[in-house]
């Protein structure tokens, strides 16, 4: 699981209120950066991921999602454009529910505008700490406040597999890979987590 904050509607429920599936070639984009929302968009197979690109042509990862995962959200409940841009990583099909119909199915289950209410709060205090470690702390700093997030989101008390590899935790924190590796062998000696099988654990 490549992004652990995750609410999925379920398929009937999604297509009762009017949902078509739309297949995405890889390295499509699905949304892009400035654009207006008009959809809920529902990953059924795939991996999309959502990012900015700085002005010397740098991503800044935003996440990553895949099966069952919902992204693009915030633009849809308050009228501002898309921060970011989405793209498949891979052949993806995806649900896209027009925004009215999507209103409509949170109205007609309450329950499941409770769930996204969490969801986007739950996002909102990944980015605000995320930002707050790229711009202020060293990368170790950055990356274990990154992976015991994702522990968090885990709701597990024992060891938790870290679901990234080094190329995407070097992604989510502005990070060279390079670096990434160095940090993370610099925290296993600390036992601040451990590696079994080139597999990081916390």
């Amino acid at each position: 699981m490549i992004q652990i904050i995750r609410i999925m509607i379920p398929e009937d429920i999604i297509l009762q209120f009017g949902a078509r599936l739309k297949y995405y070639s890889k390295d499509q984009s699905i949304i892009h950066e400035g654009e207006y929302a008009e959809f809920y968009f529902q990953i059924k197979t795939g991996q999309v991921k959502m990012f900015n690109l700085t002005e010397d042509g740098k991503e800044f990862i935003q996440g990553f999602f895949e099966n069952g995962d919902s992204f693009g959200e915030p633009p849809l409940f308050g009228v501002f454009k898309y921060p970011a841009t989405a793209l498949a990583l891979e052949p993806s099909e995806i649900y896209l529910l027009p925004k009215v119909s999507f209103f409509d199915l949170l109205k007609t289950y309450p329950d499941i505008h409770l769930q996204f209410t969490k969801l986007i709060c739950k996002r909102m205090v990944y980015k605000a700490k995320i930002m707050r470690e790229v711009s202020i702390y060293p990368p170790e700093h950055r990356i274990i406040t990154l992976l015991q997030h994702l522990k968090g989101n885990s709701k597990t008390d024992a060891s938790f597999e870290v679901p990234l590899t080094r190329q995407q935790i070097s992604d989510l924190t502005g990070l060279r890979v390079e670096t990434v590796i160095r940090a993370i062998k610099k925290l296993e000696k600390t036992k601040a987590l451990a590696i079994i099988d080139r597999k990081v654990y916390i």
